[in-house]
């Protein structure tokens, strides 16, 4: 019994000499009040320029990813544009043919056969304008509207014959619009007021 306390003793003597008093436990250079708060300082410092930092990077990686976003949905709409211009070309074509089976399926012509391919050109015109119109793909209609160099080419003057000079007096070719983007002008017959 009287061993067990005499170690009690000991460890407790021996923690305190490990205590916060052992003169070998402090630092050798202590630092005084001023550097600590010189030393603060630099820190809020740092720590404020770091926090700027991070909200400026956070900023600019939330501008990138709009971008990127816009660029994404931008590619989805705008990614078969080349297709559109080229298929375009083939709805003219279909629409000239058409004009001229029109042209010759008249009533004087008892053609029937002529009049048949008249009405399926036709029924095949109007799928590919609504296919258009389904894909955003939308023709231009700009006889009687102001001259728009976005949307129009002019190809020739019109004298003004019941028409305010500046207004599309004819089409020659069509224009298309993707999603309201040009993608083929219109080339147009501007009115001019006549000189005489």
């Amino acid at each position: 019994s009287p061993c067990v306390f005499s170690t009690a003793a000991q460890q407790r003597s021996t923690g305190d000499e490990c205590g916060p008093e052992d003169p070998h436990d402090e630092p050798k250079h202590p630092l005084s009040d001023c550097a600590l708060e010189h030393k603060a300082i630099k820190l809020e410092e740092q720590v404020r320029d770091l926090t700027e930092r991070y909200r400026k990077a956070l900023a600019d990686s939330e501008n990138v990813r709009r971008r990127t976003q816009k660029f994404v949905e931008d590619a989805k709409l705008f990614g078969i544009q080349s297709f559109c211009r080229d298929l375009v070309e083939v709805a003219d074509i279909l629409e000239k043919t058409a004009e001229s089976a029109a042209g010759e399926a008249e009533p004087s012509n008892p053609n029937p056969a002529l009049k048949k391919i008249y009405e399926g050109l036709s029924l095949i015109e109007a799928k590919l304008q609504s296919v258009f119109a389904k894909h955003g793909l939308q023709k231009m209609n700009p006889v009687g509207g102001r001259y728009d160099p976005y949307d129009h080419e002019i190809v020739c003057h019109v004298p003004a014959e019941g028409m305010q000079p500046g207004t599309i007096a004819l089409v020659t070719q069509d224009g298309y619009k993707l999603h309201g983007r040009t993608i083929r002008h219109a080339l147009v017959g501007v009115a001019v007021e006549s000189q005489e």
